[in-house]
């Protein structure tokens, strides 16, 4: 029997940043009742624990618990219409939803882990602990999750080094089956054919979220953003459905 996923690739939150899209999102999956819910990570962009910045003078007034807060407020906001939607049906006696939730630490919650790694008295003082995660059966970075034959992580990895692949065909020659992956900017598609004729699928899920990023520029913004419903969940098979964050706005941002 075929199944339906939703994915919701890096959504990045961090002080001062928007984050209605975010309930917009829930009404959505509220309203579709996936089978699976798969945030692909990277919810918390952590930015008091970038090494990319650090010293700088847009560093300066980043802390550790902003960072912490405003990701796990937005969780709430997120899983809000989720929850309120599983209770409705509880109350009414109507069929139960409950989906599987399902998170993919990205490499900016492993900040978290890096930072203890580099500084150890920052152990048991910081930690995933802390993140608003307990309604999520969460995976560690980089480990891949296998969903009805498809394979989801923040990224998979090319060559030695462990770099992210470089496009949605190469995913798909690499790993040689159905693979969904966040971490890059934009979106990219791949098809192909296993030898048992089944279509395989690599997709690169973009990103989730309003503001722009002050280090891609100009010109390096812009990217497509949404989440996407993969249809017809199979052995590996799906159709999949973007739905941008244009659409979600159009839809449900008259109720904010």
């Amino acid at each position: 029997m075929s199944k339906r996923i939703i994915v919701i690739p890096d959504t990045q939150v961090k002080l001062g940043v928007p984050m209605e899209h975010l309930r917009w999102a829930g009404e959505y999956i509220a309203e579709l009742k996936p089978d699976y819910i798969v945030h692909i990570g990277d919810h918390w962009d952590m930015p008091s624990l970038s090494s990319y910045d650090k010293g700088k003078k847009s560093f300066e007034g980043r802390r550790y618990k902003d960072d912490i807060s405003s990701g796990n407020e937005a969780m709430d906001i997120l899983l809000a219409p989720i929850k309120k939607e599983m209770k409705r049906l509880q109350r009414n006696k109507k069929k139960q939803w409950t989906p599987r939730l399902v998170y993919c630490m990205g490499n900016h919650e492993e900040r978290i882990n890096r930072a203890v790694e580099y500084d150890a008295i920052l152990e048991d003082v910081i930690g995933y602990k802390d993140l608003n995660l307990s309604d999520w059966e969460v995976y560690d970075y980089l480990e891949p999750v296998i969903l009805e034959g498809v394979a989801f992580a923040h990224y998979f990895t090319s060559g030695v080094m462990g770099r992210p692949v470089a496009s949605a065909r190469a995913l798909l020659t690499k790993k040689m089956m159905s693979c969904v992956m966040g971490h890059v900017q934009d979106r990219d598609i791949a098809f192909g054919k296993r030898g048992d004729g089944a279509r395989v699928t690599g997709l690169f899920a973009g990103i989730f979220y309003q503001h722009d990023e002050n280090y891609l520029g100009h010109q390096g913004n812009g990217s497509w953003k949404g989440i996407w419903t993969l249809n017809e969940v199979n052995n590996g098979s799906f159709d999949e459905m973007p739905i941008s964050i244009k659409y979600l706005e159009d839809k449900y941002a008259r109720q904010d």
